[in-house]
């Protein structure tokens, strides 16, 4: 039950930054506004209410004293325009008339029970009260000797206006406070999404050019380790490249000569052995220099996805793969090409090695934009699935790089997929051999 409530509250929670730190500081602002209306109610509104409807109270009071001293029809006239001018009273007299309705306990509400006291208090006769007459007005029935007395006041005379000024300043105050500490707050959050977003950026080989630290001290202390680590990271790329360069034409050299003395042998099964040694030692070369060198130097630039799709398909059905291509929806991406044409090519020409037909479907899906290879071919064991992605891992354990590859298509094209912010995923496919799911975002 405990977690099941933690879950509950952590879902209303905000997210972001922003809507967090933008709760932290108007929480206690909020509650500290409720303390405070609540203390106004408490003393302030209390003692209001309780001296205007003591006034109202020795005024009615006055008025039927007056009438009880002075019961003549002249002294009635004069004290009733006396009471409609001084104070706001309008009197009407109904004799023999029997009040049929009496107040006999406090209603609900701090005004209609300070006045039920005060005209209590004050009057010692039956008497009756409705604060709901209209919009504006309210009226008090007595009963005297002779008749009920109707007296109607405004309802002002009960209610102080102070108190909507009250109401209208804390909320205004409030909206004031909080619209200057949105802005304040997403000022501060923005340097933190920039750094974000040039961290993603990175990640994905765009450039960062631009990018400067900025905002508080600890997000400039962030940034300013972020373009030191892009920057340490670029020099050991660079290095390694140069590397890999000087390996590659040390190798490639030797393989040359080999290639030549045997082009020269007189054809033989041992010389013939020799001369696929040497095709198969310079595809491997190829390979470990394709996934040692990556997407170093390439830049990210917008491509045309459907186009890149459809060359490479067919490429792929010149060398003799069956393939269907349906493209739902183009757009251009921004891609590192080379790249996205390895991570493609790789995929499918471990789908051409094992199965005789390959389907390839591409669309929008949501935020991203999917790939699906689909072929026929005797599939790989589900708990298989995440081994074919290390570096070297062949299902095929024979050592003939026709049929097993050297292991590092799936390698390179997930290396590929995760450096463009994207995945590629093993399934089942409907045909019964393997799906490749390859999920690149649009919104980088």
């Amino acid at each position: 039950m405990g977690s099941e409530r933690n879950g509950w509250i952590k879902r209303l929670m905000p997210t972001g930054l922003l809507g967090r730190s933008l709760l932290i500081l108007m929480t206690p602002m909020l509650l500290l506004q409720i303390v405070t209306v609540l203390i106004f109610f408490e003393r302030h509104w209390d003692t209001v209410a309780r001296q205007l409807s003591r006034g109202l109270a020795g005024d009615v009071a006055y008025v039927i004293d007056y009438l009880g001293q002075f019961p003549d029809e002249e002294h009635y006239q004069w004290i009733q325009h006396s009471a409609r001018g001084r104070l706001q009273l309008d009197l009407v007299f109904e004799p023999d008339e029997i009040l049929q309705e009496e107040t006999t306990e406090p209603p609900f509400g701090l005004v209609s029970e300070e006045l039920f006291n005060a005209l209590d208090e004050r009057l010692a006769r039956p008497f009756y009260f409705n604060l709901d007459l209209d919009d504006r007005r309210l009226e008090i029935r007595v009963q005297l000797k002779e008749g009920v007395l109707s007296i109607v006041a405004p309802r002002k005379r009960l209610y102080n206006s102070t108190t909507y000024i009250f109401f209208m300043w804390i909320a205004g105050s409030a909206l004031i406070l909080y619209g200057v500490a949105v802005i304040f707050m997403r000022n501060q959050v923005r340097p933190i999404r920039r750094l974000a977003k040039a961290a993603d950026q990175f990640g994905r080989g765009v450039d960062v050019e631009d990018f400067k630290p900025e905002g508080a001290s600890e997000v400039r202390m962030a940034a300013t380790s972020f373009l030191s680590m892009r920057d340490r990271i670029g020099r050991h790329l660079s290095q390694r490249t140069a590397l890999l360069a000087g390996v590659s034409h040390d190798l490639r050299t030797p393989l040359t000569r080999m290639k030549l003395e045997l082009a020269m042998q007189q054809s033989s099964p041992g010389v013939d052995a020799l001369k696929q040694d040497v095709v198969d030692m310079e595809r491997m070369v190829d390979a470990y220099l394709a996934f040692a060198r990556g997407e170093e130097g390439e830049k990210a630039e917008p491509t045309d996805i459907g186009k890149l799709l459809t060359d490479q398909v067919g490429e792929a059905l010149r060398d003799g793969q069956q393939i269907d291509l349906h493209i739902e929806d183009n757009l251009d991406m921004e891609l590192r090409p080379q790249s996205m044409r390895r991570c493609i090519a790789n995929i499918m020409s471990n789908a051409g090695r094992y199965a005789n037909n390959l389907s390839v479907r591409a669309g929008r899906r949501g935020a991203d934009y999917e790939i699906v290879f689909d072929d026929d071919g005797p599939g790989i064991p589900a708990d298989k699935r995440e081994e074919v992605f290390k570096p070297f891992f062949r299902l095929e354990e024979s050592r003939n790089q026709a049929t097993g590859g050297v292991g590092l298509g799936m390698t390179i094209a997930r290396d590929s997929a995760r450096g463009h912010g994207g995945e590629v995923f093993l399934e089942d496919a409907p045909t019964g051999g393997l799906r490749v799911r390859l999920i690149l975002p649009m919104g980088h």
